[in-house]
């Protein structure tokens, strides 16, 4: 055990002449430069962790819903239901917003993440038993149980938004970017694991059909035949419950970290006009911060070498108006108006179409954030382009579902392709806007990642309550089978 009297290399310098020389645990070579390296890894697999939790269980559903479409009674209608239950666990995040414009530093944010995180776990684990089973509501089975868990844990993964990226603040600023690469494999990894249970797979095959009638010969028709999973949905669910044990760890850890290793707070941001950059050794290379006193210093000073230095970006009024803008309208194409319609897009060009699309769009997300995290552009000018670009897949995306059952190119490579990759890159640059914007409001203060994420549940809400008429009750879109569906050349 360390001597009590040693402090921790984040605290400040120490006299080495004080430590046996001994004493293998405190030799130099392990608290030194090594010792730090070590813990500064720590601390980013722990967010990276953290960042697992936030969307990993909606992520999941919608991963899965290749194979869900097909047993529960709702069908192709059910992705528009869980857009609308999702954005009804806003009340969360709304409830934390207020909270913290009415009674600023009365919240704990500490107790809310335990909580969420906790009934994600729950809520996975119940969904691995009753996931399947039904209800009648009004002459007709619904999926009512599903719909009560999803409700739970959108809840969880809505009031991430508020909550997460904010304890985020307390730690250094350049951590940010790993817990957005740990938010993005909340897609990621349900995606491929989803893509090993090879989920939603079909194929067509000939059937016969009594006619009935002695007389008659029987009827010859096509059915379409699912094929079985490697493993079944109630494993998935039960990895879903891991995935959210491993996130509640990995926050226990950090939120303890301080404490039991006495991290200095000069490197922790306050909500203040003087806050760092949160990319600041990727922005900001020729700047390195003193851990001692927390001066900034010229990396001249360091290396020799000399660099200019940049200044702390600041945006005007009208900037920020359309950062939040950006944010809104990301969100509800991202998470209330192209879900909605995700199975009308794929579906008519097969299940297998429709299950890459799914998996493959979720990996697209962490990819985004690895590449924010090599090539951070904050220029507001590039992200309004990426965003227009975004529009325009999603803008095919939409076509492709309101012509279902019969999409251009349907029956062919090319068609599967085209919305398979159309998919990816509509999820892949709104999701670097994401990641850009949480960057360029993690520069603000405290409040403005609150709001940031109050004004993206805000846009998924909007997206998500233009579509639910459109798909339920105007009955806009039309379902068709893959097998059966003809359509004119």
């Amino acid at each position: 055990m360390l001597d009590s009297s040693i402090r921790h290399p984040f605290s400040g310098s120490r006299n080495l002449s004080e430590v046996p020389s001994e004493d293998y645990l405190t030799s130099p070579d392990l608290t030194g430069t090594s010792y730090n390296t070590a813990m500064s890894l720590l601390v980013h697999v722990l967010a990276c962790c953290f960042g697992l939790g936030s969307w990993v269980a909606v992520n999941g559903l919608w991963v899965e819903l290749p194979f869900i479409v097909n047993t529960l009674p709702e069908g192709w209608e059910l992705p528009s239901y869980l857009t609308v239950i999702i954005q009804l666990a806003n009340l969360g995040p709304l409830l934390v917003t207020v909270m913290h414009k009415l009674c600023p530093g009365r919240l704990r944010e500490s107790a809310v993440i335990y909580s969420v995180l906790s009934i994600g776990v729950l809520a996975c684990v119940q969904l691995a038993f009753f996931w399947d089973e039904t209800t009648v509501v009004a002459a007709a089975p619904r999926s009512t149980v599903f719909f009560i868990l999803t409700l739970f844990l959108a809840l969880v993964d809505c009031t991430s938004s508020v909550t997460f990226l904010p304890f985020m603040m307390q730690l250094p600023a350049h951590y940010i970017t790993t817990y957005f690469i740990g938010e993005g494999l909340s897609g990621f990894i349900p995606g491929l694991v989803a893509l090993g249970q090879g989920v939603g797979m079909a194929k067509c095959v000939n059937a016969t059909q009594s006619s009935g009638n002695l007389t008659e010969k029987d009827i010859y028709i096509v059915q379409t035949q699912y094929l079985l999973p490697n493993f079944s949905t109630e494993v998935f669910f039960f990895f879903l419950a891991a995935m959210m044990c491993i996130s509640l760890l990995a926050f226990f850890a950090l939120n303890r970290f301080p404490r039991s290793f006495e991290l200095s707070t000069e490197n922790l941001v306050s909500d203040t006009d003087t806050v760092a950059s949160v990319c600041f050794g990727l922005d900001n290379p020729g700047v390195v911060t003193d851990v001692q006193n927390s001066n900034p210093k010229p990396h001249s000073e360091v290396s020799g070498q000399a660099r200019p230095q940049l200044a702390k970006p600041g945006h005007s009024v009208y900037q920020l108006a359309f950062i939040y803008f950006m944010v809104v309208c990301v969100n509800g194409a991202t998470n209330g108006l192209l879900p909605s319609v995700q199975t009308y897009s794929c579906m008519p060009y097969g299940n297998l179409a429709y299950h890459l699309s799914a998996a493959l769009a979720s990996c697209a997300n962490p990819v985004a954030c690895i590449v924010a995290l090599f090539f951070p552009k904050r220029s507001l000018v590039l992200l309004g382009v990426l965003c227009l670009l975004g529009s325009v897949f999603g803008g095919y995306n939409m076509a492709m579902a309101a012509m279902s059952p019969c999409p251009i190119l349907q029956g062919s490579v090319l068609g599967e392709t085209i919305i398979v990759l159309s998919w990816v890159f509509f999820t892949g640059t709104l999701s670097y806007v994401k990641v850009m914007v949480g960057v360029i409001l993690r520069d603000e203060s405290h409040s403005a990642l609150v709001w940031c994420g109050a004004a993206a549940q805000t846009g998924s809400l909007l997206g998500s309550a233009i579509m639910f008429p459109l798909v339920n009750v105007c009955n806009l879109f039309e379902s068709g089978d893959f097998c059966n569906t003809k359509c004119p050349l």
